[in-house]
């Protein structure tokens, strides 16, 4: 003799799919949580480049300035000493302020694996309910 199975009720049925898209999405949110951690932090990496650009800027207009002022004053007048060191401390901040600038840039936001699978979770539970 064969035990069949009883064919589960359609209200069975709907309390699975619920429990089941319940568990999707907190599964969802955790990796879009996991992702966008992942991302901040390299964010956060990038940031440091910016930072770290206007303190050698800063730190570089108060050191070198004054010596490379001094150096120069000998050579030229004092006021165009000061200005050739000027644009040549500000460039250099200016290029690593870029550097940081184009990083943050590039860097995507968006949790494409969580949208991917998203996508995937939605095509199955059409498919679930067809």
């Amino acid at each position: 003799m064969q035990h069949s199975r009883p064919e589960p009720s359609l209200g069975q049925l709907f309390a699975d799919l619920s429990q089941q898209m319940t568990t999707l999405v907190r599964q969802e949110v955790a990796l879009a949580t996991t992702e966008m951690g992942r991302k901040v932090g390299r964010m956060g990496r990038d940031v440091g480049f910016l930072a770290l650009g206007g303190a050698v800027a800063y730190a570089g207009l108060l050191a070198i300035v004054a010596a490379l002022i001094l150096l120069l004053a000998a050579l030229v007048p004092s006021w165009l000493a000061a200005l050739i060191v000027g644009v040549v401390v500000g460039a250099i901040g200016y290029v690593l302020v870029q550097k940081g600038l184009a990083a943050l840039k590039r860097e995507d936001l968006a949790p494409r694996q969580t949208i991917d699978t998203l996508k995937e979770d939605i095509a199955w539970a059409k498919d679930q309910t067809t």
